[in-house]
């Protein structure tokens, strides 16, 4: 039977339950949400990414509380505290991120249809590795997950960007869990010389200009040759489907305009 009363604190296992088919379990949902577009509308949003309406969340009686990383640490602190059940994935890599969605489906009583879907995933990552396999001109990249301070891209970013067929700049970092563990200077991003700049501010939309007129990397290729783009968070961001579905996808078609 599993849990029938579930509030998703962020937008992944949301996704992910709508893509089993199991939505009706769903209570409560993070104002973040984005995927799929109609749980914004169906559902009742109870927090944001490091808060939640405790209140609001109580009142919903929910079964199980579906949270992610160390950030939500004191959210489901507070609401353990208020005898609720709360479970945390704490996915860095795509490996953890594939096994943490089969878990969810087992929860759910859905462990075939989640099996199914994760091996499409797990073979269409093969095929981006064969296509790789044949690149001679792989596109260094920087990846930016924040402005103030600069911080990096998470482990799942760089293995996707390295799926996509790039070599990411930062690649060295990738292994560190917390953000304040990537943050690196401008002078670093001089240094490394992208070949492509990717923004995806976590929360807000990226600031063109910031990234335009830094004043350290006015030399940097990706600066002069103008290869800038920006990501939807809700597609590279989340540690969940829309990764697999729009996030590699997106970022092979960035670099294929190279």
């Amino acid at each position: 039977m599993g849990p029938e009363r579930i509030i998703c604190l962020t937008e992944e296992p949301t996704e992910m339950l709508y893509l089993l088919g199991e939505e009706k379990r769903i209570v409560g949902i993070s104002v973040y949400t984005e995927r799929p577009a109609k749980a914004k509308e169906e559902k009742t949003k109870v927090s944001a990414f490091i808060s939640g309406n405790l209140k609001k969340i109580t009142a919903l009686e929910p079964d199980l509380v579906i949270g992610f990383s160390d950030i939500q640490s004191q959210l489901a602190k507070d609401l353990v505290e208020r005898g609720l059940n709360v479970l945390i994935f704490n996915q860095r890599s795509i490996s953890e991120i594939l096994s943490n969605m089969q878990m969810l489906g087992n929860l759910v009583g859905q462990s075939e249809k989640a099996k199914t879907l994760i091996e499409e995933w797990k073979n269409q990552i093969i095929l981006w590795k064969k296509e790789n396999e044949s690149k001679i001109h792989k596109p260094k990249v920087f990846f930016q997950e924040w402005d103030e301070p600069i911080i990096t891209g998470i482990q799942w970013v760089s293995e996707a960007i390295e799926l996509a067929g790039g070599i990411d700049t930062f690649s060295h970092l990738k292994d560190r869990k917390l953000a304040r563990d990537r943050i690196i200077v401008a002078d670093e991003v001089r240094e490394a010389n992208p070949d492509v700049y990717v923004g995806s501010w976590c929360g807000k939309a990226m600031d063109w200009d910031w990234v335009r007129n830094k004043p350290e990397w006015q030399n940097v290729t990706a600066i002069q040759k103008n290869k800038i783009f920006e990501m939807d968070p809700s597609i590279i961001l989340q540690p969940g489907p829309a990764l697999f579905l729009e996030g590699i996808p997106k970022l092979k078609e960035i670099f294929s305009s190279i």
